[in-house]
């Protein structure tokens, strides 16, 4: 396999009532070769921790962004496996992505699935430190026009400060 590349980055804020702000980065990555060997996968998801973390933290406000909760997920091109996404994902991609937070205690959630051009995908957001904190759970849709083509994948961090808007479940 030929190294995988980030081909196109985009971004997207949201933000309700200056309170609740909710970002998401998405790197489309273009894959060429074969399926069987994951570790140039693997790499660039740890490359893809810090480069895409940074970019929505940047979103939220940079270094001073009170960060509550983070997801991740991946859009595989229809000439790819699942698997080529979650390799992304899972091994390696969440260690930069901490570090950049200064921690981060709980499971980073996440979904993969396979799209073509302009799927949307609902990027699930938990507690960074605390995934059972009722009112920081949350989604964010998330899509790229005109991507993944089939052998691309659509990589999604996305980043939260302020939890839910207006959770009235789980709010001490």
């Amino acid at each position: 396999m030929s190294a995988p590349r980030i081909v196109r980055l985009v971004s997207h804020l949201d933000e309700i009532e200056t309170r609740w702000r909710r970002a998401w980065v998405a790197a489309v990555v273009a894959v060429d070769g074969s399926d069987t060997d994951l570790e140039p996968l693997i790499a660039l998801g740890e490359t893809l921790g810090d480069q895409l973390g940074r970019k929505a933290l940047d979103l939220l406000g940079g270094a001073d962004a009170a960060v509550t909760a983070y997801g991740k997920s991946a859009i595989v091109g229809a000439a790819l496996e699942i698997e080529q996404g979650a390799a992304i994902l899972h091994p390696r991609l969440g260690k930069p992505l901490r570090a950049l937070l200064g921690g981060g205690k709980a499971l980073i959630p996440s979904t993969v699935k396979k799209g073509g051009p302009g799927t949307a995908i609902d990027v699930p957001l938990h507690g960074k430190d605390d995934e059972w904190d009722f009112a920081l759970l949350d989604a964010i849709e998330a899509s790229v026009g005109g991507a993944p083509a089939d052998r691309e994948i659509v990589v999604v961090v996305a980043l939260a400060s302020g939890g839910r808007a207006r959770a009235r479940i789980g709010v001490p």
